[in-house]
């Protein structure tokens, strides 16, 4: 148990921040999950409407540091590369 008002501070933070990367870091599975999801199922068009969402979402989350900028790019390339291989 924190102490000092210090860390009783930083434990409220934390948890706010908490939160919030949560918040942001499902969006950003749901988001790569039904790209995957229409990939799995074969349907190019679907897979490539829904592209933009998740990459809307993964740049968010590389920008407010949920992620690091290079696993954004290394999902988006993946995603890219499975959707690619349907064509």
């Amino acid at each position: 148990m924190a102490n000092t008002q210090a860390a009783k501070k930083e434990i409220r933070s934390s948890y706010r921040k908490w939160l919030q990367n949560r918040h942001v870091k499902g969006q950003m599975r749901s988001a790569i999950k039904s790209v995957r999801n229409a990939i799995a199922s074969g349907d190019v068009e679907q897979a490539q409407a829904l592209m933009p969402r998740a990459t809307r979402e993964l740049d968010k989350a590389a920008k407010k540091n949920v992620i690091h900028k290079n696993k954004a790019a290394r999902l988006k390339s993946r995603l890219m590369k499975q959707i690619n291989a349907l064509q």
